[in-house]
């Protein structure tokens, strides 16, 4: 009988099948050069004899952890959570698991997340960068020192730092958003950012600018106004608007959390929603459809962000060649317009046929325009 209180070694496995070690460690690793048949008698015996493989040693020999790093900065936004979903099924379908950290959008804790991973060995790291985040030395240390340690970044990043990253297409969501509101008949469309270090929210500015002048409206500095994008931000910003003598009729805010702030301060004025003021979000949030008025929106494709940015990084991982990170252009996700009842106003409303619609542009381009008008 076996003793359950002893630890089950491949050398017992070997004895009882009488073959050597090695060939047990190498039917257990599948190696291709042992017959299947003994793979599958070494892999029966394992189970019989309860054979329980010593994960931390296995990843010493081979320096590989099979773990992958995962970095979001809230886990309370439906966002993160749906791009971990497929992050995980990703990972999974590969043979990968994942170390999932929260940073509270916050730089200490995406210090401390780095910190973890590498105590973890683990492969490689996927990270969205926290709002928090203006100096981020802590992610050029690891990309300069953890040389096998490959990162990639998912929905924000840095216009400066060359880092692979998996995005939308955060200009062309924006200027979709902003040219719904304009179609539908409002005239004066504010916007609802936060202070620009970040890529995403760059290129949504500049969207929603470009929305404007591509149908002949002119942009007005005062109706922008920055936050740290939560539904308190989305209720200051009411505040701000509505304390200017011309007030905005429509606001494009470029987070849904946001946009529920906005639709709470617009309630407490008994300012009807779509009717005398539309109101648009970006991500897709579950509670954008179950609220009332529901939320018209961007959506990101969260699962198909995840799956991408797996498979972004396990190709880096297996590349031989880690240094030459320049070879890895960002994967650009197009972003879906979702219409509800926000933007539900109905009016006549000309295009403009003098325009080429041909603007939607590059993410590189996007941020070097942004900063040369902002």
């Amino acid at each position: 009988m076996q003793d359950l209180n002893k630890n089950t070694t491949i050398h017992d496995i070997a004895l009882a099948l009488k073959i050597t070690s090695g060939t047990v460690s190498r039917a257990l690793n599948d190696y291709s050069r042992i017959s299947l048949e003994t793979r599958r008698l070494v892999k029966e015996k394992a189970i019989e004899l309860n054979y329980q493989r010593n994960k931390i040693a296995s990843s010493l020999r081979s320096g590989k952890s099979n773990t992958i790093g995962v970095m979001i900065p809230s886990a309370q936004m439906n966002f993160f959570g749906s791009v971990v979903h497929g992050i995980e099924m990703e990972a999974a379908s590969k043979g990968y698991n994942i170390l999932l950290y929260q940073t509270e959008e916050t730089t200490v804790l995406e210090k401390k997340a780095i910190d973890a991973f590498l105590g973890a060995r683990v492969d490689g790291i996927l990270a969205s960068i926290a709002k928090e985040t203006t100096d981020y030395t802590h992610f050029k240390e690891l990309t300069k020192h953890s040389k096998n340690i490959p990162l990639v970044l998912f929905d924000r990043t840095f216009a400066d730092f060359k880092v692979p990253a998996v995005l939308i297409d955060d200009y062309k969501g924006a200027f979709m958003a902003t040219e719904h509101l304009i179609h539908k008949g409002y005239t004066s469309i504010a916007h609802v950012s936060r202070p620009q270090q970040l890529l995403n929210f760059h290129s949504r500015l500049l969207g929603y600018k470009d929305a404007l002048k591509a149908n002949n409206i002119a942009f007005d500095k005062k109706l922008i106004y920055a936050g740290d994008l939560s539904i308190q931000c989305g209720i200051a910003a009411m505040d701000y608007f509505f304390s200017l003598s011309k007030q905005p009729d429509a606001v494009f805010a470029a987070e849904d959390f946001t946009a529920l702030g906005i639709i709470k301060g617009l309630k407490e004025r008994n300012i009807n929603i779509p009717n005398a003021f539309g109101l648009i979000g970006f991500a897709n949030e579950i509670f954008g459809e179950h609220i009332s008025p529901s939320l018209s929106t961007v959506d990101q494709q969260t699962i198909e962000m995840g799956k991408q940015s797996v498979s972004l990084l396990i190709k880096m991982i297996n590349d031989e060649n880690q240094n030459d990170i320049k070879k890895y252009e960002n994967i650009i996700l197009s972003p879906i317009m979702i219409k509800r009842e926000s933007t539900a106003l109905q009016q006549n409303f000309t295009l403009n046929k003098n325009f080429n619609p041909g603007i939607f542009q590059s993410q590189q381009k996007t941020i070097d325009s942004l900063m040369n008008d902002s």
